[in-house]
């Protein structure tokens, strides 16, 4: 499967980087890329992760299109690194992505500590909920 431009964008700057100081700011530039949510609802809230998390999505001509919000700066640079991969995809390009992968992909799985892996797979999570529920 061919990567959407984003990711591949994201895949080639966060490889270039010799370690994890320079992928941390690279992550923080990343975070200030994230389109603005139009307002931050309880709804969007992103249950099961430590930071605030607000997520929206719809879909458009059978691809998704996702927008992500955080108070934290290094999870608003996972939010936009993750939407980069997720964004125009199809419902089953979406359920069949290793999300995992894609982090070790980078190089940023080694520094996610457990309760961000584990907010990361609650967006994820809600990402597929809102396909099932369109």
């Amino acid at each position: 499967m061919t990567l959407p431009s984003a990711a591949q964008e994201a895949l080639d700057a966060f490889t270039a980087c010799p370690g994890w100081e320079q992928r941390a700011r690279l992550l923080m530039q990343w975070g200030e890329r994230l389109e603005p949510l139009a307002e931050r609802r309880e709804a969007d809230r992103v249950h099961g992760c430590e930071s605030q998390v607000w997520l929206s999505g719809e879909r458009q001509d059978g691809r998704w299109h996702f927008r992500a919000s955080s108070d934290a700066r290094l999870i608003r640079g996972l939010l936009a690194v993750l939407l980069a991969r997720v964004n125009d995809l199809n419902a089953g390009e979406l359920a069949a992505l290793d999300i995992a992968d894609w982090f070790a992909q980078l190089g940023l799985s080694r520094q996610l500590s457990p309760s961000r892996a584990s907010g990361m797979n609650a967006v994820v999570q809600q990402m597929r909920r809102l396909i099932d529920a369109a």
